[in-house]
């Protein structure tokens, strides 16, 4: 059995895998699904956010457990994945990328983004501190871009948990090394009907950073909300695949 640690997208806390943890765990696997500092429960204050406070966070939770394990990221938990496993490499048997930033070494999450121009005549999704340190959801795009193929009643329990996101994380460009990061396995799991990371996206980030799996899923961004069961056989079957070939 395998222990995963999952990490959470923007604006989300450790609460959005709360419908894929039990079903893990029901398979005999270890879960961890823990909020980033400043996100979900954690009140550390979001001036103090950095990608790096993020990496090491994870990367400690890492190492305090027993084995190495497979650690997953959703959307902007990509990064945090990526500098992680470039600071504890020996600790990851792989990496999974939820519908996920994967990018690359020297640029950051938002230089990545602007590679596939939104849709014309779209409006933002977010809305900006004055400081612009911040970020918070439109209301109105919580249901139509994150979660639009997801039940009525799994949308208004996301849209009563979303928070603020800090935007220092999105501007750092990451820190990768091939004789760290890039010796780690990743797998990407695609979600086709995804409208908060255009599908033209991912598979461009896939195309210039391959990986040793893709996964397609008929979902929207969030199939831990709209897609928990198929989700969590994808990620049992990446476990099996991983201890197959260990």
């Amino acid at each position: 059995m395998a222990t995963f640690v999952l990490i959470h997208g923007a604006w989300h806390g450790g609460w959005c895998w709360e419908r894929v943890v039990p079903l893990l765990e029901q398979r005999g696997h270890t879960v961890r699904a823990p909020d980033l500092p400043g996100m979900g429960r954690d009140r550390t204050p979001l001036g103090d956010i950095t990608l790096d406070v993020w990496a090491r966070f994870v990367s400690e939770l890492v190492r305090a457990e027993l084995e190495p394990v497979i650690l997953v990221g959703h959307s902007r938990g990509g990064i945090v994945l990526s500098q992680s496993a470039e600071q504890i490499p020996d600790r990851i048997r792989t990496l999974v990328y939820l519908a996920a930033f994967l990018v690359a070494n020297g640029d950051s999450m938002w230089t990545t983004a602007q590679k596939v121009p939104r849709e014309a005549g779209r409006s933002p999704d977010m809305i900006v501190s004055d400081d612009r340190s911040t970020s918070t959801l439109r209301p109105e795009s919580i249901a139509s871009t994150f979660y639009n193929t997801t039940s009525s009643d799994w949308v208004a329990r996301a849209g009563a948990q979303v928070g603020i996101e800090p935007m220092a994380p999105w501007l750092s460009p990451l820190s990768l090394t091939e004789e760290r990061f890039g010796r780690v396995p990743r797998v990407y799991i695609e979600c086709r009907r995804d409208r908060a990371i255009p599908l033209e996206l991912q598979r461009l980030m896939v195309a210039e950073m391959p990986c040793r799996q893709a996964i397609s899923m008929d979902t929207d961004h969030s199939p831990f909300f709209s897609a928990p069961e198929a989700l969590a056989t994808h990620l049992a079957t990446i476990a099996d695949d991983t201890e197959a070939r260990h």
